[in-house]
């Protein structure tokens, strides 16, 4: 069955161009801004401030990083003005998507009083939430300047909660959720966006840090050795979380396995599925292939290997990664409504027994996570004690 015939199978209606493009772009800012900083805070300022790295090495990833945090705070202003402009575009009754690009049209929406029954005005939370997008996009941009990078510890750190709060301000309801459900549903939401955003923003943020292995000494392997080694720790709580969170989702918006190709919202979802999994398959690779080769020469002292695995074939994984994360936020300007109600299947409810099974899993998939850690650990001494 064609995308086409889907789409009219289920009466879906194709987000325009420019929906698409904010969509997109904005969770791309978000994911620049939030990956780069948490991954920064997490995983490259611990293992620059480690003992025993060149000091060579450490001010190239130190300058790279700071252009990095400095464009991906530019995106975030850019794609946070135009997310907003669609967001003008799609209030009340609509309109034209260039119009909803001037000042004006979108201080009328900013400006416009509550709605009956709500406790705040939607356009004071869309206006705060915008506040927060300068902030944490001037915070970043300053670090474009030479002076201002040598406070890059400060900055990264300052930017980092307001990156967060950008999303987290934004899914701020204008009326008290009906019940606890439907709160629930907006803290996974959160919980989604924020461990993708993680995970995708910091494989790329990583990913482009790496290509300055021809800048960087030969003893330059160790320093990478360790990022690697945190950020995977990163990213498999971001998987979990990601997982977790997904699979409710799933369960809230798709009322069986059948309606995953016979809705349209259920065939975006599965496309969605498909490359989170494969993400999940390539961050695999690393942690079952790679990091145990990676142990075993940092433990042998072996420079140049060190350096090959973790500036060469380390990244290249890591790359398909991110080109899988970018289709990934492509997608989901295509995720809306429900395939439930495309399929006029009942709201679903939950009770007893689908929170023990949910919680089963979660504690499944944590064990499994655990299990990976162990299993790769386990795998590099295995190694290390064959080559001996």
């Amino acid at each position: 069955m064609t995308l086409v015939h889907v789409a009219a199978s289920a009466a879906y209606t194709t987000p325009p161009l420019w929906r698409i493009l904010t969509k997109s772009g904005y969770f791309l800012g978000l994911s620049g801004a939030i990956g780069a900083t948490v991954t920064y805070a997490a995983t490259i300022r611990p293992a620059l401030r480690s003992p025993g790295h060149g000091r060579g090495d450490i001010d190239v990833l130190r300058r790279r990083t700071a252009l990095h945090l400095a464009w991906s705070g530019l995106v975030l202003l850019v794609s946070g003005y135009f997310q907003l402009a669609g967001r003008v575009a799609r209030a009340g009754k609509g309109m034209p998507f260039e119009d909803a690009l001037a000042p004006g049209a979108i201080g009328d929406f900013l400006n416009a009083p509550a709605a009956k029954g709500a406790w705040v005005a939607q356009g004071t939370i869309y206006g705060v939430q915008n506040i927060l997008v300068v902030l944490a996009s001037t915070v970043l941009v300053a670090l474009f300047f030479p002076r201002v990078r040598r406070h890059l510890d400060a900055l990264a750190l300052t930017a980092l909660p307001l990156a967060l709060a950008v999303t987290l301000v934004g899914a701020i309801p204008a009326t008290a959720p009906k019940d606890a459900s439907r709160t629930f549903d907006l803290v996974l939401d959160q919980v989604h966006i924020v461990s993708g955003t993680v995970w995708i923003g910091g494989l790329a943020a990583l990913a482009a840090l790496a290509t300055t292995r021809g800048r960087l000494g030969a003893s330059a392997g160790a320093l990478w050795a360790d990022l690697w080694r945190r950020f995977s720790l990163v990213a498999l709580v971001c998987v979990g979380a990601v997982l977790t969170s997904g699979l409710w989702m799933s369960w809230k918006h798709v009322g069986g396995i059948a309606q995953l190709w016979t809705t349209s919202y259920g065939f975006f979802l599965l496309i969605k599925i498909v490359l989170v999994l494969a993400m999940v398959t390539a961050g695999g690779v690393n942690q079952f292939w790679l990091m145990p080769r990676i142990a075993r020469a940092r433990r042998a002292d072996a420079t140049a290997s060190l350096f090959h695995l973790t500036l060469r074939h380390f990244p290249k994984v890591v790359w398909a990664e991110v080109a899988l994360g970018l289709a990934v936020l492509a997608v989901l300007p295509f995720l809306s409504g429900s395939a439930r109600s495309e399929a006029g299947s009942p709201a679903p409810v939950a009770s007893g027994s689908i929170i023990t099974v949910g919680a089963a899993l979660v504690l499944t998939l944590a064990a499994s996570l655990c299990i990976t850690v162990r299993t790769s650990d386990a795998l590099a001494r295995r190694t290390e004690v064959a080559a001996a």
